[in-house]
């Protein structure tokens, strides 16, 4: 399933953010492995200095195991279903593991790059 995050980051914690993503080290030790960095690539900050990003993640909790390597960075406001879990193949059950290769994460991060700019941490 994809969801859309947004979250702002934790005082103090930008440059080991940039650190982790630098040496990529984000995420080190996680199932999701390279998503994070991924993810941080592909990120947007808004106005006001909060950043977004598409995840994708196949917990019955969202983002359960992805969680806590965001939180140590990140102060995360909202997670929300990206499109409507009816058309997700892997979650309606017709192509388990269908996030992997789904375009829909092409589609919403073409519509998350009009939002912002660049994050650069």
């Amino acid at each position: 399933m994809r969801y859309l995050v947004t979250a702002r980051i934790k005082r103090g914690q930008r440059a080991a953010l940039k650190n982790a993503i630098a040496d990529e080290s984000l995420g080190a030790g996680s199932v999701a492995g390279g998503e994070y960095l991924h993810d941080m690539a592909h990120a947007r900050e808004l106005a006001d200095g909060r950043v977004k990003w598409v995840e994708t993640c196949f917990c019955s909790t969202p983002l359960q195991e992805e969680r806590p390597y965001w939180e140590e960075f990140f102060a995360v406001e909202t997670i929300k279903d990206a499109h409507a879990r009816s058309t997700c193949r892997d979650e309606n059950g017709t192509e388990p593991w269908a996030c992997c290769n789904c375009d829909c994460t092409k589609r919403l991060e073409g519509w998350l790059r009009k939002q912002g700019k660049v994050f650069t941490p």
